[in-house]
């Protein structure tokens, strides 16, 4: 299997200071909205947000995106930031409490906030636009697993791949991931399967519409 190396733009520097004046100032806008409940299975139910990027920066690939991630993903996506950025401060993400209610409006919006301003903080850090793992987070529904796997070159597509596969196609995985899924449920057809991402709705329109709502959710 060709193994890929980072994507050419994910590791460039970020220039988000002021810039001559006979060049545009970069931005990076990102909003974290429209949380919707999803069913995890009988019991269990769980919130996911939209994470809406527009930008001009050059460290990133598409220059608009839209995916949905839940809370625990969040808290993943710090922990991998941390370990390989041992020397910056990364900024807390909203406390998990058991009294959290995802059928109370002020729980959901005071997590989505917190959510959305810890984003805004890594996404202003040039060290962190370094890692593709953010870029990947942000502008693809791949899962934890499957991040990991790209970005350790243990996939056929690239980190730039997997981003452009997404804005194009509007479907979870780059279509080689896609067409192996297909001829694994083939041989297997006797067997249910599930999605390979953490706390996806199986529902993919759901997942890559970038239409606002306002709903409730769970930790």
């Amino acid at each position: 299997m060709k193994k890929n190396s980072q994507a050419p733009g994910l590791i460039s520097h970020a220039v988000l200071k002021m810039t001559p004046k006979h060049e545009k100032q970069e931005f990076v806008t990102v909003l974290v909205r429209d949380p919707r409940i999803q069913k995890e299975d009988s019991w269990h139910s769980y919130i996911d947000y939209e994470i809406f990027i527009h930008t001009n920066s050059m460290c990133f690939t598409r220059k608009t995106s839209c995916v949905r991630r839940r809370f625990r993903e969040f808290v993943w996506l710090r922990q991998r930031l941390q370990s390989n950025a041992v020397l910056i401060q990364l900024p807390e993400l909203p406390s998990k409490t058991p009294f959290f209610n995802i059928n109370n409006p002020h729980h959901v919006d005071h997590r989505r906030q917190g959510l959305q301003d810890f984003l805004q903080q890594i996404l202003q850090n040039p060290l962190l636009l370094s890692d593709s793992r953010l870029h990947l987070f942000v502008q693809t529904q791949l899962s934890p697993e499957e991040i990991e796997a790209c970005v350790s070159g243990q996939t056929k597509y690239s980190v730039a791949d997997a981003i452009q596969e997404f804005a194009s196609m509007k479907r979870r995985f780059p279509i080689e991931h896609e067409e192996k899924k297909k001829e694994e449920n083939y041989a297997d057809s006797d067997s249910e399967s599930s999605s390979s991402g953490l706390g996806h709705c199986s529902d993919d329109n759901i997942s890559h519409g970038c239409k606002a709502s306002t709903v409730p959710e769970e930790p």
